[in-house]
């Protein structure tokens, strides 16, 4: 029961009615109550901030705000009723900041939008204000819904709306965004051809197609239908920029770099064509320009954290002390959005990090991990279960009964592991080989165990693994062989190629099944140094596991022990490579790494840096340089601050000499 002897929900519901008759007082009451018996409820605290700014207690509502946002720093609509109160007090540019945070968060608040066209005479504030007042309330709270996370209920909301609208092109783009956020991408991409079938010129929903496609990896027909939209109207930029994302996924890097240069030629006050144009040029390898590209994006948004972390990952970027000041600034800003500070703190953690000021790197890097939790819905425990799944159905009988099944194709090489381990050096040293195409971290295989687990909500079991016993002869050879069409397109034409998807640890059951000629490599390195590095690094997106020290510790047991049940199940099918004698033996290891893959010796894999081609992960500065082994014990400057991790990784740390 609550301070007002109602039940929780009840005594803050009425709350919220009295506040929409106009009764502040009663409001601010009940919610006052509320907020005594439960201190912290966001609910509550964003209750009474707007009954204060109705009774004109600006400092007082914002004073709240602040406690809110302390606790849950993306809420959007906090953000708002923040712009709301600085707009009321006269403090015109903080409430811009406000505004734009809000709607970077969650794009369909109006009064936001409203706000920003008023105040700063934005056409494309005052567009998407229309645009959002033109829609039906119903598809209007699907959208906030959405962006809100609570993507089940906008599903439903929006599955009733089409009932009664069959057609409606908003509400079948909108259904389509859904399916994307739930994985459903065969949904998705089924959706946004039909709404383009019915309504050929709806270009958000050609913007979305294109989206599909790429996630889909169907990169060829992403870029005719980028090109489609670019020809239409070849000054619109972001048909433009849409064409040069989409060049840049089928690795026509020139054309699309010089698509970026033509928007930026229109646009050059936009940070983020700088901020795309510099991954571009990072990616192929021209570093001097990738930096200048994001030095740019920074100059023009100093509270860009995309930029300055990009500036960051290039590992060997040296931040001068002037950029070291503008970065912490913008962090402790009170108008910087939680995806810009998240990825500042990670920057400024690099920055600290590189002038040997390990106390202050620890304490950034582990700001920008706990704001990044605040984003994910990882759940340590939901792993554990998922990989005690795979050690219960994926048994030594089940590979022994579907024995010479699957697709023959010898081509695919597997690496896995976690990220950080030494994989993209791995991957570099097999695409020196000449029979061996480098590929990326391709998703395929993960896609696969997804459309093999149903649809379903997250709280409701998946159908995989159990149902690969049920699977036939016939199901196997198709998935296998569908998965070596699917991945051609990243090939150019050696026999053999890399999957360096690390993920796919978790699928080394499912992988022996349709395709049991193909080699698997496991890429593994220190727990502490592994981990400690998966924690300081901000991945661009996945990898969910390594924000925060106790999650990546139970991520990397719960690895080693289900690499150990493959071990078990499928003895002498995996190449276990430790990162460590790699370092400190590397010609034996890279020998006896080509002995796993049938491959012949060949001295271009031991000068794999001077090897050119397109390297799109976190380590692609690395495996540009000659081997070097100062990243064995960096983690040790961090020791005192790591007990957490040694704790989570318990008895695998008995395994390795520290």
């Amino acid at each position: 029961m609550s301070a007002v002897g109602l039940p929780v929900a009840e005594d803050l519901g009425r709350a919220e009615q009295a506040l929409k008759q106009g009764r502040i007082e009663p409001a601010a009451a009940l919610a006052e109550a509320h907020l005594q018996a439960h201190p912290g409820d966001t609910s509550a605290l964003y209750l009474l901030a707007v009954c204060r700014r109705y009774q004109q207690r600006n400092d007082d509502a914002m004073r709240l705000l602040d406690a809110l946002r302390q606790g849950e720093p993306g809420h959007a609509r906090a953000a708002q009723e923040a712009g709301h109160n600085l707009r009321q007090a006269g403090r015109r540019e903080e409430a811009v900041a406000a505004y734009r945070q809000a709607v970077a968060s969650n794009p369909a608040l109006q009064a936001s939008w409203r706000a920003l066209a008023e105040l700063t005479d934005d056409s494309q504030a005052r567009q998407q204000a229309d645009f959002l007042q033109a829609l039906p309330p119903a598809l209007l709270s699907v959208t906030s819904q959405m962006y809100e996370g609570r993507l089940y209920r906008a599903e439903q909301l929006c599955r009733s709306f089409l009932q009664q609208h069959p057609h409606h092109p908003e509400a079948m783009r909108l259904l389509a965004a859904l399916g994307l956020r739930l994985n459903v991408y065969d949904d998705a991409e089924f959706l946004l051809e039909s709404c383009l079938e019915l309504h050929p010129d709806f270009t958000r929903a050609r913007l979305d197609y294109i989206e599909v496609l790429h996630r889909r990896q169907k990169f060829a027909a992403a870029l005719a239908q980028a090109e489609q939209l670019y020809r239409s109207d070849p000054d619109n930029s972001a048909f433009e920029s849409a064409f040069a994302n989409a060049s840049v996924a089928v690795g026509r890097y020139e054309q699309a770099l010089a698509a970026y240069r033509r928007v930026i030629d229109r646009s050059p006050d936009s940070p983020g064509i700088h901020l795309a144009c510099g991954h571009a040029l990072k990616t192929i390898g021209s570093r001097a320009e990738a930096e200048e590209a994001y030095q740019s994006a920074c100059r023009i948004k100093p509270d860009f954290g995309d930029a300055w972390w990009s500036l960051a990952n290039l590992k060997t970027y040296r931040f001068s002390d002037a950029e070291l000041a503008c970065m912490e600034a913008q962090e402790a800003a009170p108008g910087t959005s939680l995806y810009d500070r998240f990825h500042l703190c990670f920057a400024l953690g690099r920055a600290r990090e590189q002038r040997a000021e390990h106390a202050q790197a620890f304490h950034w890097y582990d700001q920008g991990n706990r704001l990044k939790q605040t984003q994910t819905r990882y759940s340590a425990d939901r792993f554990s279960a998922e990989c005690d799944a795979q050690r219960e159905h994926c048994s030594s009988e089940l590979f022994e009964r579907r024995a010479g099944e699957g697709c023959p194709a010898a081509d695919p090489i597997f690496i896995v592991g976690l990220p950080r381990a030494g994989s993209t050096l791995l991957e570099q040293i097999l695409s020196s080989h000449s029979m061996v195409d480098g590929t990326f971290e391709l998703p395929n295989v993960l896609a696969l165990a997804h459309r093999l687990g149903g649809r379903r909500r997250m709280d409701q079991p998946s159908r995989y693994p159990a149902v690969l016993a049920e699977l036939d002869a016939a199901d196997l050879r198709q998935f296998g062989e569908r998965y070596i069409e699917e991945t051609r397109i990243y090939r150019q034409g050696a026999p053999r190629f890399t999957d360096k998807m690390p993920n796919n640890f978790r699928h080394i059951g499912l992988i022996h099944l349709i395709l049991p000629n193909a080699t698997i490599i496991d890429a593994r390195r220190h727990p502490m140094a592994c981990c400690f590095s998966a924690f300081k690094q901000l991945f661009a997106e996945g990898q969910e596991f390594t924000y925060g020290l106790e999650n990546v510790g139970r991520y990397y047991r719960d690895y080693v022990e289900l690499m150990d049940h493959w071990d078990r199940v499928l003895p002498g099918r995996i190449l276990r490579v430790e990162y460590e004698e790699l370092v400190s033996d590397f010609e034996a290891q890279v020998r006896r790494l080509l002995d796993h893959c049938g491959l012949p010796f060949e001295e271009n894999c031991l000068a794999f840096h001077r090897t050119e081609r397109s390297v799109r992960t976190a380590s692609s500065e690395q495996v540009r340089r000659p081997l070097y082994d100062n990243a064995l014990t960096e983690w040790r400057h961090f020791a005192p601050h790591l007990d957490p991790l040694r704790h989570a990784l318990g008895p695998v740390l008995e395994r390795y000499p520290t």
